[in-house]
C-alpha cells in the first residue's frame, strides 16, 4: 500500500443553493465589473455577440454601472454592508443547514455572477468529499436565460474536474403546492398588516425579450400558471400578471409592470399591492425598482395606497419549500 497517496474525502452529498448575483460593492468598478460578467452572457443577449460586445464595452458599461450604483445604494444593507439578495440567500442555505445537514450532507450557496462563484463552490464541496451534488437554481419558473445559464456555468466548471461528481438538478417548481401555499401566506401576512384592502393585486415577474419566447422559452407560460393557481387559492382580491425589468429597445413580455403602474390610478384603481412571485430573495429588482420606483410612480399617477409585499426570503415557509424539493433528490 502507497502510504504517501493523499487523503481523499468521500461519501457525502452537497446541496448547492445558487441564486443570480450580485455585485461586491456599490463602488463603481464593482457594478461595472459585475455588470460585464451578467450582460455577456450569450444566454441573456442573445445578439451577435461582436456587435455586443462593442455596444457593451463603448457604450453601456460607460454610462450603466453609475445608474445601477445609485440603485444599490438605496437597498444596501448598512447592518451587514451587502446586498439584501446575497443576505437573504446566506440565511437560506444557513437555515436549509439546519434542516437537512449532517455528517453525510453539506449545504451551500453561489452565484451565477460574482461572488461567491459556482466554480469555487463545486470545488469546495468536492474536496470535502462530495461525490453526489444536488443543484438548485433559485428561479421556481424556468428559463434560458436563469436557470440554464446556472446549468451551463455547473456544467463548464466540471468539465474542467479530474474525478467529477455525480450531479442533480432540480428544474422548476412554478406548481409546487408548498410554493404557491407560500406566496399566498406571504400575501395574507402583508394584508394583516396594512389598514387598507387593495383594489388589486399585481404579480410580477422578471421579463424577457418576446423574441425569447417566440423562440420556444416556456417561461411566460409558468409564469401565468403561478398566478393562475395563486388566484385559484385566493380569491378575494383579483391577482393580474405583469413583467418587470426589461432592457433595450426590442418589445419583452406584456404588459409591463412600470406602465401598468402608471395606467391604474386613470382605471379607478387605486389601492395596490403588489407581489413579486419570481425571485426567491428581495434585491434590487423588488426593492429598489418595485417599491422605490413603482410606489412613486403610481402615486404620482394619483394612487392612493400602494405596498409590496416582501419576497419570500428565509421564511419557514420558504425553507420548508426547499427542503421538500431537495429531499426528492437525497
Amino acid at each position: 500500500m502507497d502510504n504517501n497517496h493523499p487523503k481523499v474525502n468521500f461519501g457525502k452529498t452537497g446541496v448547492l443553493i445558487i441564486n443570480l448575483g450580485t455585485p461586491d460593492s456599490t463602488g463603481w468598478w464593482d457594478i461595472r465589473k459585475y455588470l460585464k460578467e451578467f450582460l455577456s452572457d450569450r444566454r441573456v443577449i442573445e445578439l451577435n455577440p461582436f456587435i455586443w460586445q462593442i455596444i457593451l464595452n463603448l457604450f453601456i458599461l460607460t454610462f450603466r454601472p453609475s445608474k445601477t450604483a445609485k440603485a444599490y445604494k438605496e437597498i444596501w444593507r448598512k447592518d451587514t454592508n451587502e446586498s439584501p439578495l446575497l443576505y437573504f440567500t446566506r440565511c437560506q442555505s444557513n437555515k436549509l443547514d439546519r434542516k437537512i445537514g449532517n455528517k453525510n450532507t453539506i449545504v451551500d450557496f453561489a452565484m451565477r455572477y460574482g461572488n461567491p462563484s459556482i466554480k469555487s463552490k463545486l470545488i469546495k464541496l468536492k474536496d470535502l468529499g462530495c461525490e453526489n451534488i444536488i443543484i438548485l437554481p433559485l428561479y421556481p419558473q424556468y428559463a434560458a436565460a436563469t436557470t440554464a445559464t446556472v446549468c451551463d456555468e455547473v456544467y463548464r466548471s466540471l468539465m474542467k474536474m479530474r474525478w467529477q461528481p455525480s450531479l442533480q438538478v432540480i428544474p422548476h417548481y412554478e406548481t409546487e403546492p408548498l410554493y404557491i401555499k407560500a406566496l399566498i401566506n406571504s400575501i395574507k401576512i402583508k394584508l394583516n398588516e396594512i389598514e387598507w384592502k387593495p383594489d388589486l393585486i399585481i404579480s410580477s415577474y422578471h421579463g424577457i425579450p418576446k423574441s425569447y419566447f417566440d423562440k420556444g422559452d416556456p417561461y411566460h407560460c409558468y409564469c401565468h400558471k403561478t398566478t393562475r393557481l395563486m388566484k385559484e387559492e385566493f380569491q378575494e382580491i383579483d391577482i393580474q400578471t405583469t413583467f418587470q425589468s426589461r432592457f433595450g429597445p426590442q418589445e419583452w413580455l406584456t404588459p409591463y409592470t412600470d406602465k401598468t403602474l402608471e395606467s391604474l390610478p386613470k382605471k379607478g384603481i387605486k389601492k395596490i399591492l403588489v407581489i413579486c412571485p419570481g425571485f426567491a430573495s428581495d434585491c434590487v429588482e423588488t426593492l429598489e425598482e418595485i417599491n422605490i420606483q413603482g410606489r412613486e410612480s403610481f402615486i404620482k399617477n394619483g394612487g392612493k395606497n400602494f405596498d409590496m409585499v416582501p419576497c419570500l426570503n428565509d421564511s419557514s415557509d420558504h425553507i420548508k419549500l426547499f427542503e421538500k424539493l431537495v429531499s426528492n433528490y437525497l
